[in-house]
């Protein structure tokens, strides 16, 4: 085999494929943009105030807001106060969904926000890190008629943040505070039909709880769930991409298995974003229709930081293996006076060693090459903050599995836990970025250097190699382009209201984004297996054979630039491979 496919393809079989890879992309974010519906859908709900006439209850009772076994319920607190009812026998009640629909387990997940509506009054303000302690207990049923399954039961805090934006005075008693939204629940999966949440707000002015809060008015929620359209677009696409990354994975590996070398680093890592990509492809989210599986958003997120500390260390690597030293070799031929210096691959040594050519000291930087443990520098970063974000998700979602109300955000030291990850994340994430423009510079640059070498070929070398170089140039923008692109559509998803009008068509824009980015990435790790896997085609008998060319350049100082074209079966890297690397030192 000689060298790559992207080296021997050629011109216009590369348009074709890049043509047909770019369709596909432009139908990704079609199939998001103008097919699927948004990715969510956000419900309203206000809690209905039950009255819990029972004192000390030995089981559990379950209040209804509506339906033929509705609870006894009051409009407002002036009315509870009227008819006496203490505030730890009021019950704050929400069906999930609304009366008439049904949840269903194409949904995936329930997030739940909570919002307090509380009046000012001059002898009730809130106090100064207030904290509200919710009882707060999930039911499920399937249907209208069977008792209601305890899910979950809990007593949670949180902390209220609350402004008065006019003057605290007697005239301005009863307007509301503005208070801010708090996460309150999230379900990993949605395998009942309804659901219903009873709370209750206890008061002991003793132990100080829920003292200084203020006067509550109502509770207010907004559920949260994927669209179940949404979902099953998002399904076929990953049932339709799990098998085209595995077989042009089987198909680059098979490829590489029958050379008779072993596999370089830069194969071997490609193989591994192969796998990486496979991984997140496989739709085992069908099995969560069927199953209450709580834990797939867990497994989800586990899914994608695999992949993306991969991605990122594919990078690292791709560009960094580019960078190395080419091997050069010296030898004094005699009564000619001149040096040569001839670029070869490892296997090669032998021949050369016998020719009487010593390796200089770039020798030493190419044996750093094809080993992992060179880049620990590089992608040990990469692997330990991947690590703390899993710890920071495990924080989480990891409690969620057993407890559904729990929050990091809920207290202070678990908000400023959260926003330093995120803040760092962010920074990292823009650092990386820029030191992956830097590495796409220095590569740029030694081949800027090697273009020194060509005017001393023949033409159709000439043309061979600045055919490479192009393909490669476009290759690396190709990688770039991918990385800006997610930073870019993320920023748009939260800018814009969600969707535009485009004629008679709504173009949702967030499920393009997800639907886009996500086929884009599959494109980008199915182009870089096509391209890189090795090719059946030699170009021309003299390079296959191994031969230098040597150039006229350098007569007049006494030597000759040798450059080998291609690559044998028997040799190590691609071309590309190989010419990329730092201009060798004479």
């Amino acid at each position: 085999m000689a060298g790559a496919i992207i080296e021997n393809m050629s011109t216009k079989k590369l348009v074709i494929v890049g043509v047909i890879l770019l369709l596909f992309q432009a139908f990704a974010f079609m199939v998001g943009g103008l097919i699927a519906p948004s990715p969510t859908t956000a419900v309203h709900y206000l809690a209905t105030k039950c009255v819990d006439t029972i004192k000390h209850r030995e089981e559990t009772k379950w209040f209804m807001p509506w339906g033929p076994d509705q609870c006894d319920k009051i409009r407002t607190f002036d009315e509870a106060m009227a008819k006496k009812i203490e505030a730890n026998n009021i019950v704050f009640a929400v069906h999930i969904p609304l009366p008439n629909k049904e949840m269903s387990p194409w949904f995936q997940f329930m997030l739940v926000i909570l919002q307090f509506d509380i009046a000012f009054k001059m002898y009730n303000q809130i106090e100064d890190g207030a904290l509200v302690t919710i009882d707060v207990g999930l039911a499920y049923r399937d249907d209208t008629v069977s008792e209601w399954t305890e899910m979950a039961h809990s007593f949670e805090q949180r902390k209220l943040s609350c402004n008065f934006t006019t003057a605290k005075t007697y005239e301005n008693e009863g307007r509301y505070y503005e208070c801010d939204l708090m996460p309150f629940m999230e379900v990993g999966s949605v395998a009942h039909k309804y659901y219903l949440l009873n709370i209750r707000l206890p008061v002991n002015e003793r132990k100080k709880v829920n003292v200084g809060i203020g006067e509550i008015k109502d509770i207010r929620f907004v559920g949260i769930h994927q669209n179940g359209g949404f979902t099953k677009v998002w399904f076929a696409m990953k049932t339709f991409l799990t098998p085209s990354i595995l077989i042009i994975m089987i198909w680059y590996w098979r490829r590489i298995t029958l050379m008779s070398r072993p596999p370089v680093l830069l194969e071997k890592v490609i193989f591994a974003l192969g796998i990486s990509m496979t991984f997140i492809n496989i739709p085992v989210e069908w099995f969560s229709i069927g199953f209450n599986w709580t834990w797939m958003l867990l497994f989800g997120d586990i899914r994608q930081g695999i992949f993306y500390s991969m991605l990122l260390s594919f990078w690292i690597i791709f560009c960094g293996e580019h960078l190395m030293d080419m091997q050069v070799y010296s030898t004094w031929v005699q009564g000619s006076g001149q040096v040569k210096l001839c670029q070869s691959c490892v296997p090669s040594i032998k021949i050369f060693t016998e020719l009487g050519c010593q390796p200089t000291k770039n020798l030493q930087d190419q044996t750093e090459r094809n080993r992992f443990s060179v880049y620990w520098k590089q992608v040990g970063p990469i692997v330990f903050g991947s690590f703390c974000l899993f710890i920071f998700d495990m924080c989480e979602r990891g409690v969620q599995l057993t407890n559904p109300f729990y929050s990091i955000w809920a207290s202070d030291v678990g908000t400023e836990l959260a926003m330093a990850f995120i803040i760092v994340a962010g920074i990292c994430a823009c650092l990386y970025f820029l030191f992956l423009c830097f590495m796409v510079f220095q590569v740029f640059r030694n081949i800027s250097g090697k273009r020194t070498s060509l005017p001393a070929m023949s033409k159709a070398r000439r043309l061979h190699y600045e055919g490479l170089i192009f393909r490669f140039k476009f290759l690396m923008l190709v990688t770039l382009t991918c990385a800006a692109m997610t930073v870019i559509f993320f920023i748009i998803s939260q800018v814009n209201e969600g969707h535009w009008h485009w004629g008679d068509h709504t173009v949702q824009v967030n499920s393009a984004f997800f639907t886009g980015i996500y086929g884009m990435w599959n494109l980008y790790v199915f182009a870089i297996m096509f391209l890189y896997a090795p090719s059946h085609k030699r170009y021309g008998d003299e390079q296959s054979s191994g031969q230098c060319i040597t150039g006229d350049a350098g007569a007049n100082s006494g030597e000759d630039i040798q450059l080998t074209t291609t690559i044998t079966h028997v040799d190590g890297p691609t071309e590309i491979y190989k010419m990329t690397g730092k201009e060798a030192q004479e």
